[in-house]
């Protein structure tokens, strides 16, 4: 885990949540803010961060973590509203294996229709085994302390 700093400079998203640098703001909170993307995916792509600079989704505590998901949920229902979306993924990188381009977490909120540009991202070509995923399920439920809750 990293150390969650107020602000790091230099890192263009914390520029962005501290009015240092220009974004279209669509959402704001004390601890989050909600910005267009300069590279959209489609209509409506959000970005939801947090004010103060965290690395990634690993490094993310209480409150802040209920924080951003309270922002994500209400930038999610005012896009619905907004562009009619017909679904939405919402999706975090969090390290280069994923992807993660910008080393402060981000949320993307991304409206879908059918057809759009961005296609099916799931399920995979080739599944894993029912055998392979009940041992995970197993392993995960042990490291998140029991059974899953109903």
């Amino acid at each position: 885990m990293t150390e969650n700093l107020p602000d790091l400079p230099g890192c263009e998203f914390c520029d962005i949540a501290q009015g240092r640098a220009d974004a279209i703001v669509v959402c704001e909170s004390k601890s989050c803010l909600a910005f267009f993307p300069t590279k959209p995916a489609v209509l409506g792509h959000t970005l939801v961060v947090p004010r103060s600079h965290v690395q990634d989704l690993w490094d993310v505590r209480a409150p802040l973590d209920e924080a951003l998901m309270a922002m994500v949920l209400r930038v999610g229902r005012a896009l619905e509203e907004v562009v009619h979306a017909e679904g939405m993924n919402l999706i975090s990188s969090a390290g280069g294996a994923a992807s993660q381009s910008v080393l402060h977490l981000h949320l993307h909120v991304v409206p879908r229709w059918r057809g759009d540009r961005i296609g099916d991202i799931w399920p995979p070509p080739i599944p894993s085994s029912e055998a392979v995923r009940e041992d995970l399920a197993e392993l995960v439920r042990a490291q998140c302390g029991g059974a899953a809750e109903p």
